[in-house]
């Protein structure tokens, strides 16, 4: 549910109560993963979605029942061979979802939407499995370890769903746990659904050229925080760069020896000049970023390459490199050159291939961990950004 943070921020504030529908379960093909929520206020409103259209009239009335009676249930769709008109997803997929009446003056729900809203790491642990009368409790999570609410359970149900959601913060990920109803961590008592929500992860476009300006453009769109770096003073201004979230005027390579990355961060060298590019790579190619690309033409990509051999890289630094960077998709424009760049960085992220889906006879989706869900096969070995 906090991925709709924004709008359920604004329920609170006008009193409204409201009932939230999330996806805390998939398998097979479905069109959207855990954390994905349908929301519906108390004046019949609905915002988000947790199948793309599939089942929400279904999902939409169960969120209205849950209202009425108060009580909260989890629901579990998916596609009926016998039955062709039967509610499910028509892609065979299985999800499950958790549908939770929340009150506007809950501390716990409200405190969680409004950390999701101002970018705080929090979690939010929800009973999605075990005695009926625990169904739906909630506790919030801090990054800090601290926490607000309680699961029904006892003091060390609490503090065990507590250790396990902020080990799950700490690496950003959403998801069921199994914790025993006296507090040790195993399956059989209490299913916890543990919904964390990060600061967004940074991408760090270098080179304030025309390309970058749409690079920046589609890397807001996929959620990123945006920075631009150059050197140039005259190049890196706002009026060049009103989307980016920061601007830095400085030798790339000495800015990204000072500035904060992480497992999530991605970037893009874009200078296309070796006293830039040097530098920079050797030190992007040896931290532990998920992304590292940089722009070039193959004569370029082979003298880049000999250049940082001479400067000491090895060859499992050098494969990190993903050059010349972007997806063949025949781009010439600075928008399409973006495209083809952000699609790279998704199929990095996710485990795609980028080959085309028509004709290709693999699953759609590919799950969190950069393999593949679906009935055609279990995960595939490959890295993901």
């Amino acid at each position: 549910m906090l991925d709709i943070a924004e709008q359920l921020s604004r329920w609170f504030e006008e009193g409204r109560d409201f009932a939230v529908a999330t996806v805390v379960a998939v398998s097979g093909s479905a069109p959207r993963g855990p954390g994905a929520a349908l929301a519906v206020a108390d004046d019949g409103t609905a915002v988000g979605s947790v199948s793309g259209g599939c089942v929400e009239g279904a999902v939409y009335e169960l969120c209205v029942r849950a209202l009425q009676d108060g009580r909260t249930v989890r629901e579990r769709f998916g596609y009926d061979e016998e039955d062709a008109f039967a509610v499910g997803l028509t892609c065979g997929g299985v999800v499950e979802v958790l549908v939770t009446p929340v009150r506007a003056a809950d501390p716990v729900f409200r405190a969680g939407v409004a950390a999701a809203r101002r970018g705080e790491p929090a979690a939010l642990a929800r009973v999605a499995g075990g005695p009926a009368d625990l169904l739906g409790r909630a506790l919030l999570v801090r990054a800090d370890g601290s926490f607000e609410g309680g699961l029904g359970g006892g003091p060390e149900l609490d503090r065990a769903a507590a250790a396990e959601a902020r080990a799950m913060l700490d690496t950003g990920r959403t998801g069921c746990v199994g914790v025993a109803e006296g507090g040790s961590l195993c399956p059989g008592g209490v299913t916890l659904f543990v919904e964390s929500r990060t600061p967004p992860p940074r991408m760090i476009v270098f080179g304030a050229v025309d390309f970058a300006t749409a690079l920046v453009r589609a890397g807001k769109f996929l959620g990123y925080h945006v920075t631009v770096c150059d050197a140039r003073p005259v190049f890196a201004t706002r009026a060049r760069f009103p989307e980016a979230d920061e601007l830095v005027v400085d030798w790339p390579h000495r800015y990204l020896r000072r500035t904060g990355t992480d497992a999530r961060t991605v970037l893009c060298v874009l200078t296309h000049d070796a006293k830039f590019d040097i530098p920079l790579l050797e030190t992007a190619l040896r931290l532990p970023v998920a992304f590292v690309g940089a722009m070039g033409s193959r004569r370029t990509h082979a003298d880049r390459d000999r250049r940082l051999r001479e400067a000491g890289l090895s060859d499992a630094e050098l494969a990190r490199l993903r050059s010349p960077i972007g997806l063949d998709l025949g781009a010439r424009t600075p928008e399409e050159t973006a495209l083809s760049i952000a699609a790279e960085i998704v199929a990095a992220r996710r485990g795609g291939t980028g080959v085309p889906l028509t004709g290709a006879g693999m699953p759609i989706h590919h799950d969190v961990d950069g393999g593949e869900r679906g009935e055609k096969g279990g995960p595939r070995s490959r890295s993901a950004a």
